[in-house]
């Protein structure tokens, strides 16, 4: 949802509760739902966490361009465990070489292993149903197209 050590400008005892009530933004119907409820979450923390309720702020309408998606699409976005898996298995082929003679070399590598792994997820079953987009796509379309 955000990037690694956001979190880091504020002491965090209360921290549980604050990032809990901030991740139900992410289970409201859509944008605009959420959106009510961050100025609701902003009030109730601001005085306790300012810096952190700023940082939010400035950063929350990247994260929000996830309803633009497929509802159907939303609980594997909400999820980082692509990635993890894919930095695992990064990890895992580059400390069979352990010393690379210069950077470039481990570039190459770490290139092949990706399109490797790209290669892998054409091929087997979708992780995300793209027909659900595309199909959204239609009707946002053709909604436009009747508009104008």
């Amino acid at each position: 949802m955000f990037p690694e050590g956001w979190w880091n400008h504020d002491p965090k005892e209360n921290y549980a509760n604050c990032l809990t009530e901030l991740r139900w933004l992410y289970e409201r119907r859509n944008v605009e739902e959420a959106r009510r409820d961050l100025v609701s979450w902003l009030a109730k923390w601001q005085a306790k966490y300012s810096r952190l309720c700023e940082r939010v702020e400035n950063n929350i309408e990247e994260t929000f361009s996830f309803y633009r998606l497929p509802k159907e699409h939303h609980k594997h976005l909400k999820s980082t465990n692509v990635l993890e898996r894919l930095n695992q298995e990064l990890k895992r082929r580059t400390h069979v070489i352990r010393i690379f003679p210069n950077e470039a070399s481990s570039l190459r590598l770490l290139r092949a292993l990706a399109v490797e792994i790209h290669e892998d997820w054409l091929e087997t079953p979708r992780y995300l149903n793209m027909e659900a987009l595309r199909e959204q796509r239609k009707t946002e379309l053709g909604g436009f197209l009747a508009a104008a």
